[in-house]
């Protein structure tokens, strides 16, 4: 199909008559000028091609957080959230994935970014982004990967500091990735602090969705001051999430929630914990996985010769180790399920309940 051919372009339909209007049409400098008019006095502001370690040319049409966004897009890390666990391991057809997971946060952080005049462009990015350190079987790879690591295995840290670093991206987009999760410092920009806060709300809601669907849990089983205030549905608990964001914004000017809103989302997160994240098949299964994990990081450091694209380490050195805990926190959980087999000489009963390899 070579599409049809009008005024000296190329088609796709035959009767195609779509276009933007040439008032419409403009160039990356006159859409950053825009954004000194359109967005809040602090949103962050795009200039040029970006803070980076490495300076670039601009694009000519893209701004710098545009570019962020769309190379994490792309990247090799964020394809792989797919294959990583979020709660169950590993995840029947309709349960979150890692990559799901970003993709509602990035939805969330965005309605809010939006409606209080934040650069959404940098919201997209850092959402899509701040998962991309995790490693394989979910938190519990924090876990087992921490002992071999001099910092200790931080999923945040580790995305902005190991995982994105090839992608050369701007100052802001890092920082938001570094410190979206509560335990760290307060993100530099207020698009960071909504993806701070879309977060939490996102996996509070589907994870507790998922687990109703899989019988964990029921409804009826959500705390009064939950249902009571954002309801038992995932979308009006979302909605009354957002706008409680947005309400706290212009009332206060601040990146935040409501109070009484804020207090269901915490009770909602305990909630989660005690009942769906804690449950002794969920701390057996990350067992299984700490074991897992930490068994493929010790086979590879010994034998740095099987690491892709590492050469010239010595066996055990500092160096193999920590090349080691790179590939394997890389790793999709199918992909180190496979290793294990094949490396290791495990048999399927070590392997985590759930995971089909």
């Amino acid at each position: 199909m070579r599409g049809h051919r009008a005024d000296g372009v190329a088609l796709a339909h035959e009767d195609s008559w779509a276009g933007a209007g040439s008032e419409a049409f403009l160039e990356r400098e006159a859409r950053e000028d825009r954004e000194h008019e359109s967005l809040a006095a602090l949103a962050t502001k795009s200039f040029g091609a970006g803070d980076r370690p490495i300076e670039e040319e601009p694009d000519p049409f893209r701004t710098c957080f545009e570019r962020d966004r769309d190379r994490i897009l792309h990247d090799t890390s964020f394809r792989r959230l797919a294959g990583k666990t979020q709660v169950f391991v590993f995840p029947d057809d309709h349960q979150r994935t890692r990559l799901t997971h970003a993709l509602e946060v990035a939805q969330v952080a965005r309605s809010v970014s939006s409606a209080i005049g934040l650069n959404v462009a940098l919201t997209e990015a850092i959402a899509i982004g701040h998962d991309c350190g995790h490693g394989p079987g979910g938190h519990a790879s924090e876990d087992a990967l921490t002992p071999y690591v001099v910092e200790g295995f931080d999923h945040a840290v580790w995305g902005a500091d190991v995982t994105l670093t090839h992608l050369n991206l701007c100052r802001e987009t890092v920082d938001g990735v570094r410190n979206h999760s509560w335990s760290r410092p307060a993100p530099a920009t207020p698009e960071g602090e909504v993806v701070s806060w879309a977060d939490r709300i996102a996996y509070v809601c589907h994870d507790f969705e998922d687990a109703v669907a899989a019988g964990i849990v029921s409804n009826d089983m959500l705390p009064g001051l939950v249902s009571s205030r954002v309801g038992a549905d995932r979308s009006r608990q979302l909605g009354t999430f957002i706008r409680a964001m947005i309400q706290a914004t212009a009332d206060t000017g601040r990146i935040g929630m409501v109070e009484p809103v804020a207090e269901a989302l915490a009770s909602f997160r305990r909630f989660n914990y005690e009942h769906v994240y804690l449950r002794p098949a969920s701390v057996a299964q990350a067992d299984a996985v700490i074991a897992l994990l930490r068994a493929l990081v010790e086979h590879y450091a010994d034998r740095p010769n099987l690491l892709p694209d590492a050469h010239g380490l010595d066996a055990g050195s500092p160096a193999a180790l920590r090349a080691s805990v790179t590939y394997v926190g890389g790793m999709t959980d199918r992909f180190a399920c496979r290793q294990a087999l094949a490396e290791l000489g495990w048999e399927r009963h070590r392997l985590p309940i759930g995971i089909d390899t």
